[in-house]
């Protein structure tokens, strides 16, 4: 991740790390965070979590969380010469990308025992302070810089169903299920339609989803969440590997992905 961002020509800091108390005792992790232009005010977050379950060497973890990372490295790999560099300097929002630590458990999932990379760097970016070069702007919190936290989780599975699981952030939704339709028009995809925009939950509610974007939630960062519901059939077993893998249906989110992107931060030709 880290040769592969900064051969781009990324701002990466690819050795964030620190230590936190576990069940296990304390334990070290180590975030990775690369900026595309860290002078734009603002950023687009995209994230996903890294690690695997640990104590469990024989868990290769391909949707969980493998293809997430791979899906950014692709999009940075095809965006940044042609699409990412020309914007550089000249936008407000630049494209961040998260690739954080200790989501899984140590022991049994908790508050406490879970979410470590992300709970850590939310922390750290709501006390530290950012002064705009701007002399009319007041000084914000570094969290106050993303505009929207969008996190992958759990793809890579044939025929996945991913909604709109968070109410603020319903109109940022219905862009993804536009660049979908927009797409499969165009005979650009060859899979069932996986973005689905739901009016109402009746009768049991929005599907309440422990993951690495509460830490930002809760500070109130808007929160896209790219996760399937009901979860792939392989989560958290051992045939989460190679074989649970469908390659169109991780080529139609890559190219619904990078249409999204290319539209929030308005670039020509994105996709």
């Amino acid at each position: 991740m880290v040769s592969v961002l900064r051969g781009l020509g990324w701002s990466v800091d690819g050795d964030r790390r620190f230590q936190m108390d576990t069940p296990l005792g304390p334990m070290s992790f180590t975030n990775i965070i690369a900026t595309h232009d860290p002078a734009a005010p603002r950023r687009l977050v995209l994230a996903c979590h890294y690690d695997s379950i640990h104590g469990r060497d024989q868990f290769v973890a391909a949707t969980d969380s493998a293809v997430p990372c791979a899906m950014m490295l692709h999009l940075a790999a095809l965006m940044t010469r042609d699409y990412l560099d020309p914007m550089k300097g000249r936008s407000e929002v630049t494209l961040q990308l998260m690739f954080l630590d200790g989501e899984e458990a140590m022991v049994r999932w908790s508050n406490e025992d879970s979410l470590y990379g992300s709970r850590h760097v939310a922390e750290e970016l709501a006390r530290s302070l950012h002064q705009p070069a701007s002399a009319d702007r007041s000084a914000t919190s570094e969290i106050d810089r993303i505009e929207l936290f969008m996190l992958l989780d759990l793809l890579g599975a044939a025929q996945p169903t991913i909604a709109n699981y968070i109410p603020d952030t319903d109109r940022l939704f219905r862009r993804l299920v536009a660049a979908e339709d927009a797409l499969r028009m165009r005979g650009l995809l060859e899979v069932p339609q996986i973005f689905h925009f739901r009016d109402s939950w009746r009768p049991f509610g929005r599907p309440s989803i422990s993951d690495d974007h509460l830490p930002f939630m809760q500070r109130g960062v808007p929160v896209l969440h790219v996760i399937p519901y009901p979860f792939p059939s392989v989560w958290h077993t051992d045939a989460d590997n190679a074989t649970a893998i469908h390659g169109p249906t991780v080529t139609s989110l890559n190219r619904i992905l990078r249409v999204f992107v290319a539209d929030y931060l308005h670039l020509a030709g994105g996709a």
